[in-house]
């Protein structure tokens, strides 16, 4: 199996170095990752100028550009061949709830979907055990044969920041979410030009039993399944016969 890993944390992030030296270990690796950090880069696509992957290792690329330029790129056969599955991480901080909306880790998984590869999103929810979550994901992959998901599904995990041996195993979840964000804050430019820093996200407000938050709280690895059909088919019905009033 031939596995291509991204990343929002930049080539040089120990969470994406870590992971593809765990990989390296079984299977063919390719690494093409941003440049530089580009958490929240979200779904975007660099459209206004051309983007370039630069091979800095064998089977190791940089591109100036998002998570999503990065997945795009390899997929379309534009980087070093074909690959089976595409694992996104490991992701330096959390990805639940809500924090799916804007991760450049979790839109490169869904741009591997998109683009009709198994896709997983993995994210650390600290910063120091990163050995944990590459061990979660060789455990994962070891039996991913066995997985058969609807199309367009792909996995969002998220592991706590603890020793291998003190997870206490795994749960599927859905998507909890947080309060609203923090405000901005007002930052210092040197020409008085008005400037911010975007605020903060907030703590977590539905942390009932069965969401994210609540698995990884209580110590187990995380595992949501996530669907890029957007569509919200339980009010269609409801939709329709509001429109069905409307006369253009």
């Amino acid at each position: 199996m031939r596995i291509l890993i991204a990343n929002d944390d930049g080539l040089d992030a120990v969470g994406i170095q870590t992971l593809a030296r765990h990989l390296r270990q079984e299977y063919e690796v390719l690494v093409v990752a941003p440049d530089r950090n580009r958490s929240g880069a979200s779904n975007s696509l660099t459209l206004t100028r051309p983007v370039q992957p630069i091979e800095v290792e064998k089977h190791q690329y940089r591109v100036d550009g998002t998570p999503t330029d990065c997945v795009n790129l390899a997929l379309s056969g534009m980087i070093d061949g074909e690959v089976d599955i595409v694992v996104s991480g490991i992701n330096h901080g959390a990805n639940l709830g809500d924090d799916v909306i804007y991760s450049g880790t979790v839109a490169a998984a869904m741009e591997a979907r998109h683009l009709g590869r198994p896709a997983l999103a993995v994210s650390l929810v600290g910063h120091q055990h990163f050995d944990t979550a590459a061990k979660v994901v060789m455990q994962l992959l070891t039996d991913s044969h066995t997985l058969t998901l609807p199309s367009g599904i792909l996995l969002n995990i998220n592991v706590p920041d603890l020793p291998y041996e003190a997870l206490k195993g795994i749960q599927v979840t859905r998507l909890g979410y947080r309060h609203k964000a923090q405000a901005p804050i007002s930052a210092q430019h040197p020409r008085g030009l008005p400037s911010f820093w975007i605020g903060a996200l907030s703590e977590p407000h539905d942390v009932a039993e069965g969401t994210d938050f609540c698995a990884i709280a209580n110590g187990y690895v995380s595992i949501t399944p996530i669907h890029t059909d957007m569509t919200c088919y339980e009010a269609t019905s409801s939709l329709q016969q509001w429109t069905d009033t409307v006369t253009l």
